[in-house]
């Protein structure tokens, strides 16, 4: 298929000059541009038209070829293809959207503030640290803002000054012509290291980084009921922000340790505990530690082994609201390993009175009928 001629693709005179053939280009490639048309591709066609005219009439050399030899000799490079999408794309997004490519293409840095880096610190505390809320201090070792030169890098008197390799924006363009077309490559730029600024005179205090390393002390307050897990974050004391940028965040992240006697459900508390079996049998007041005091709580008569009882509010606060949670006591009935020969006949008694027979012959022993007659497992 015959090509069209460059310039009446853009619209133009034989005569056009650079600042006309970029303003066609830029006109009619914001209104083909594949991501404009929602990837239509009669306008993407359209697009690589238009791409592969503005490249050859663009650069002054082929365009002294095309105008010689037309279309008829393509071995010069930048005909047959749309050689690379980014060379000059960058000017339509800058009319577009003010500066660079956005989404994933290329973008130019900005040499601004950057906020600084956001730190972690694990903390461990107690169960009894969750039921009454905690107040302590942690050391953090972090980057903050310089205070002798404010974060500039610059010895005081002194300022950074503007890269001239890239101009300030902390790139380089690499244009590399090959037999397909001029490809266009951003590196950061190797004067500044991608800063766009540089220091000459540096601070003795930072040694030109803006930044210095210091172990700080911070205040954590860990509110009653918080929950495995949990990140506090503290505002403000993560590390400090690069050119003025704000700093980072601290986030604090709870682990609770295992209780010996306690297990955590939600806001409420459980726990197991061992009565007698003559109060499991004749019922009566038993004492309970809580997780912060002792309890007293009355048992009924027969209270078999598993049976759970709730005091109520002995558990944990509730973080968002008022009140606590409960504490949910299991009875484990105990059963007495060793008795005397006189307990041994008052429990023969019992167990007769109550119509059971009693013998060392049966195939179940007396003590283990003893545990069945009192919940006892």
């Amino acid at each position: 298929m015959a090509k069209r001629d460059f310039y009446e693709v853009l619209g133009l005179n034989r005569d056009a000059g650079s600042e006309d053939i970029k303003k066609a280009y830029r006109r009619l490639a914001r209104q083909y541009h594949p991501d404009m048309n929602g990837g239509n591709k009669e306008t993407e066609t359209k697009f690589k038209e238009i791409k592969e005219a503005y490249d050859t009439l663009s650069d002054p050399q082929k365009r002294r070829h095309y105008d010689r030899f037309g279309h008829q000799d393509e071995s010069y490079g930048g005909f047959g293809g749309m050689g690379d999408f980014g060379s000059g794309i960058e000017d339509i997004f800058e009319t577009f959207f003010g500066g660079g490519f956005t989404g994933s293409r290329r973008t130019r840095r900005q040499a601004g503030p950057q906020r600084g880096a956001d730190l972690r610190y694990d903390m461990e505390i107690t169960l009894e640290d969750v039921v009454k809320g905690k107040e302590t201090h942690i050391k953090i070792p972090r980057r903050e803002t310089c205070s002798d030169c404010g974060g500039s890098g610059a010895r005081d008197g002194s300022a950074a000054e503007t890269c001239s390799a890239c101009g300030g924006t902390g790139q380089q363009q690499v244009v590399r012509n090959t037999a397909f077309g001029s490809f266009v490559s951003i590196r950061t730029c190797e004067a500044c290291r991608g800063e766009g600024r540089v220091v000459k005179d540096r601070c003795p205090n930072c040694r030109g980084d803006g930044r210095i390393t210091r172990d700080r002390e911070i205040e954590v307050k860990i509110p009653a009921g918080v929950e495995d897990g949990s990140r506090l974050r503290l505002n403000g004391e993560g590390e400090g922000g690069i050119r003025g940028g704000s700093p980072g965040d601290l986030y604090v992240i709870i682990h609770i340790r295992v209780h010996d006697i306690f297990k955590r459900r939600g806001d409420n508390l459980s726990c197991e505990v061992p009565i007698s079996m003559i109060d499991a049998a004749l019922g009566g007041e038993i004492e309970v530690t809580t997780i912060d005091d002792v309890a007293h709580f009355n048992i009924p008569e027969g209270t078999q082994t598993g049976t759970v009882f709730r005091l109520k509010g002995e558990g944990v606060p509730h973080l968002k609201g008022y009140g606590r949670g409960d504490l949910l006591v299991s009875v484990k009935v105990e059963i007495p390993r060793r008795l005397n020969p006189r307990q041994k006949k008052i429990l023969r008694e019992f167990a007769e009175a109550g119509g059971a027979k009693v013998s060392s012959q049966s195939e179940k022993g007396f003590f283990d009928k003893v545990k069945d007659t009192l919940g006892g497992k």
